[in-house]
């Protein structure tokens, strides 16, 4: 399984809309065709986690081929008022947002 974790600024307040707003997009097909196993939304003191596991390796590719697709479209716009980038002066896309994995222990 391969994970992403995306981290950016989110005031509490808006948890309950942005858990709304991915409940919706979680119940059509989009979480099967990016090949999305599990998602779960954090907070704390005002940053925003969004860890999201995949079946396969190439999470980060399918993700790519799906950003067309106008529910994706319509989400990531839909997020905008809620999510802003952890560093705005550096942000171009999702990818500039995920944290890098330096260490991974696994019992199985």
């Amino acid at each position: 399984m391969h994970s992403t974790l995306i981290v950016a600024r989110m005031e509490l307040s808006s948890a309950e809309e942005v858990a709304r707003l991915f409940t919706g997009f979680d119940a059509t097909e989009m979480p099967h065709r990016m090949g999305t196993r599990r998602r779960e939304l954090f907070s704390y003191q005002g940053l925003y986690f969004h860890l999201q596991d995949f079946e396969q390796e190439n999470g980060a590719e399918r993700i790519e081929e799906a950003k067309t697709d106008p529910r994706f479209v319509r989400i990531s716009q839909d997020l905008k008022p809620f999510i802003q980038a952890y560093d705005p002066t550096t942000w171009r896309s999702p990818a500039d947002a995920m944290a890098q994995r330096f260490y991974h222990w696994s019992a199985e």
